[in-house]
C-alpha cells in the first residue's frame, strides 16, 4: 500500500494534494478506482475497505490514513462500477443494471452497505454473472 511509503517519496507538503479522494468528489469529479493490481490484490473489496477506512486489514492506521480523504460506500462502490465504466466510455453498457446494459454482476456474502467498514475487505464472491450467463459460482 502506498501509505507505507507516500510520505518518504513526497514529502508532507505534496501529500496534502496527494489520495484527495473526498476533495476530488467535491469538486464536482467522478472518481474511479481500480484495483493497481498487480501492486494490490485484485478483488475490488480491498480497494473499497481501502477507500471507506483507509486502513489496512488490520485496521492501521487507528484513525485511518488520511481520514478526511475517506469515501463512504456507495461512493467508493460507484468508483468502481459506474464511473470506472464511463472513464472507459462504456456507460451504456457496463457499470450498473438498468436495461440495456450487459448484465454484468456479482452476488456476494454480505451487504457491504451495513456490515463494519472493517470487514469490506472479506467480502466473498457467490456468484458472478457476465451478459447475464452465470459463469462461476462458489462451491
Amino acid at each position: 500500500s502506498d501509505m507505507n511509503m507516500a510520505e518518504d517519496r513526497l514529502g508532507a507538503e505534496r501529500l496534502k494534494g496527494a489520495y484527495a479522494w473526498r476533495s476530488f468528489l467535491e469538486q464536482g469529479n467522478r472518481l474511479v478506482s481500480g484495483s493497481d493490481y498487480p501492486i494490490e490484490l485484485a478483488n475490488p473489496f480491498h480497494g473499497i475497505h481501502a477507500a471507506v477506512t483507509r486502513q489496512n486489514h488490520q485496521n492501521q492506521p487507528d484513525q485511518g490514513w488520511i481520514p478526511e480523504q475517506a469515501l463512504n460506500v456507495e461512493e467508493a462502490l460507484l468508483s468502481f462500477s459506474l464511473d470506472a465504466a464511463f472513464a472507459a466510455h462504456q456507460e451504456e453498457k457496463l457499470g450498473g443494471l438498468s436495461e440495456g446494459k450487459w448484465a454484468d454482476f456479482i452476488i456476494i456474502d454480505q451487504d457491504i452497505f451495513t456490515i463494519s467498514p472493517e470487514d469490506i475487505w472479506k467480502t466473498k464472491v457467490l456468484q458472478t454473472w457476465v451478459a447475464g450467463k452465470l459463469v462461476y459460482e462458489q462451491e
